[in-house]
């Protein structure tokens, strides 16, 4: 991660410990959609001109807070780019400019080392969020809510909360959060279908587990393939459809089966970057849906089966994507 940024704008050097967080990147989307507001554009190619106008000047593009939020906002980027006592201080700060500041207590449970402390604020930052974008784009941006920026922080936090819950044993309500998010944002910005597929398995909720798969026919993950195979398995037994599922993904993911199966141990860490077909897919798989797998033991033995005699060779591996997070 970038080192904190002061309010004079000049960047210090990153301190080692500190990675680099993907929430830091709406700082500058923030600050373009203040320079914006007020100005009263007729198209879209005029607002370009205006901002290439204001980068031929030299100058970093950005607009001073105009609301207790946003500054509270501000400290939660400065917060991203820091660790330990400071991260949290500033957060801390942040709520008080601003109690709506949903980002914030996100920040505080992530520190949390209680599963019920952290429960509490994020259900903190869940209301924050919600009264921070109010009651318009819940009703109006149904189904690109992550398009609007004031909508990440209350999503982070749903996301958060929806997994302490499942922590937590409160399951079904982990899993209605997840579905509700994916109805807000169906595009799913924060891979919460990944999420939702391995516990729709683990919950044995073959129904919604269907009507999830089939609304993202053409994902090409390793999850999706997996979810697909041990999904079939489970309704039809080891036939002609649960082997040709399985057999596609392990043309899709040949490397998951050896951590499954128990022949390769997990890493220690899991892998920052993943790549579509490669060994850090499968990890990054393995950490996040080996349940249900590991309680289906004849869904095992098939598995080593199909794999002793139909498993490709590893094809080579597509670009690399960030794990999510």
């Amino acid at each position: 991660m970038p080192g904190r940024k002061p309010r004079t704008g000049q960047r210090q050097q990153a301190p080692a410990a500190v990675s680099f967080d993907r929430r830091s990147m709406e700082q500058q989307m923030r600050a373009v959609t203040r320079l914006l507001e007020g100005h009263d554009f007729a198209s879209l190619d005029e607002a370009n001109a205006f901002l290439q106008q204001q980068l031929a000047t030299g100058q970093p593009l950005a607009a001073p807070p105009a609301t207790p939020l946003e500054e509270a906002q501000e400290l939660v980027y400065q917060a991203l780019e820091t660790t330990g006592a400071r991260r949290l201080a500033l957060a801390r700060r942040a709520l008080a400019l601003s109690p709506d500041c949903a980002d914030a207590y996100v920040l505080l449970a992530e520190a949390a080392r209680d599963p019920q402390e952290a429960r509490a604020l994020y259900e903190q930052g869940v209301r924050a969020g919600a009264r921070a974008v109010g009651p318009e784009p819940c009703r109006e941006d149904v189904g690109h809510f992550w398009g609007i920026l004031e909508t990440r922080p209350y999503m982070r936090a749903r996301q958060g909360l929806a997994e302490v819950l499942w922590a937590l044993g409160e399951r079904r309500a982990a899993i209605g959060h997840v579905q509700d998010m994916l109805r807000l944002n169906p595009g799913d910005n924060q891979g919460l279908r990944y999420t939702l597929a391995t516990w729709l398995l683990a919950t044995g909720d073959d129904a919604a587990l269907e009507g999830l798969l089939g609304r993202y026919p053409d994902e090409g993950s390793a999850t999706w393939a997996y979810t697909r195979a041990l999904a079939a398995f489970r309704r039809h037994g080891a036939g002609p459809p649960a082997g040709a599922a399985l057999r596609e993904a392990l043309t899709i993911n040949p490397f998951v089966p050896a951590y499954l199966l128990g022949l390769k141990p997990l890493p220690r860490r899991l892998p920052a970057y993943v790549g579509f077909g490669d060994e850090d897919e499968a990890v990054a798989y393995i950490a996040e849906a080996a349940e249900p797998w590991l309680a289906s033991p004849e869904a095992l033995a098939w598995l080593a089966t199909v794999v002793a005699r139909d498993a490709p060779p590893p094809a080579p591996a597509r670009p690399r994507r960030r794990r999510r997070t």
